[in-house]
């Protein structure tokens, strides 16, 4: 299961990439950052009786770690992704805090999981870059034991979110080359669309689905807000090809952009997301 997955939408190419290295990087900031979800998600574990936990798109590990805490001893808890880097540095942290988490580099839309291998499957932010994603929930369905419940965070629409687009409208006029984001394709807000989302689990077989918009107050260190501006995202991205100056220029110019979110020490801001749930079918 170590194999480099193979995507047919370039983010195997992506996550392996510049993004995933940037995301290494900057792990602990963005494990600050999204700490509220990591903690929604821990607490729908509560004290269940779920014991076999997938984390879907796990990145560096983070949740997956905190889930296998709340586990315990007799808990199993894996982490999945595409990207080697990051699932590199979730395997070093876990030997690092000697978890009994396991991560494995793996594309869920057509890994072979063992049947009704998980009672629990969790997803903080790693649900929204399939090209199949109806293809990625059948099967992941089919790695879910009856009964078992799906339990996703993914964010709202970009309109919803001004913070996180912030670096890209200050920059474009800059960055002549900046991507442009495709509503609906693989990405941040891929799941932007709530009537979408239930679609997409409905054909793939999940049942009692419920989607709940939830609004987090997020926080970073004003004194990284100029790492997380230029080595992240598109804005991040496009400035590792650009020569100094315009790196400079891009840099002061989006920074000042930023302003309106930025209180004394702290940068705040709220995140509009989603908290999905579903169940497999009984056995």
């Amino acid at each position: 299961m170590d194999g480099t997955p193979q995507t047919e939408n370039g983010q195997a190419a992506h996550w392996n990439g510049g993004a995933g290295h940037a995301w290494v990087t900057a792990q602990a900031l963005l494990d600050g950052m999204f700490k509220p979800f990591e903690e929604l998600l821990v607490e729908r574990i509560g004290d269940a009786s779920a014991q076999r936990v997938l984390d879907v798109g796990c990145g560096t590990g983070s949740t997956t770690l905190a889930v296998a805490r709340q586990l315990g001893a007799t808990g199993h808890c894996l982490g999945a992704d595409i990207s080697a880097p990051m699932i590199a540095a979730a395997r070093a942290r876990a030997e690092r805090e000697g978890s009994a988490a396991r991560f494995i580099l793996a594309d869920v839309q057509t890994e072979a999981f063992g049947p009704a291998s998980f009672e629990r499957i969790i997803s903080r932010f790693g649900v929204m870059f399939f090209d199949n994603p109806v293809r990625a929930f059948a099967n992941l369905l089919h790695a879910a034991s009856g009964d078992a419940e799906l339990v996703f965070v993914a964010w709202r629409s970009a309109a919803d979110n001004p913070f996180m687009t912030t670096a890209e409208r200050a920059a474009a006029p800059l960055l002549p080359n900046l991507p442009a984001r495709r509503p609906g394709a693989p990405g941040q807000f891929a799941f932007a669309d709530r009537q979408r989302v239930a679609s997409i689990l409905e054909a793939s077989g999940w049942i009692e689905i419920d989607i709940r918009p939830v609004d987090v107050t997020c926080t970073l260190p004003e004194n990284r807000l100029i790492d997380y501006l230029s080595q992240l995202g598109p804005v991040g991205l496009c400035l590792q090809e650009v020569d100094p100056d315009t790196r400079k220029q891009v840099v002061k110019t989006v920074r000042s952009a930023f302003d309106p979110y930025v209180r004394g020490a702290d940068v705040r801001y709220t995140a509009a997301c989603w908290m999905v749930s579903a169940r497999a079918p009984s056995a």
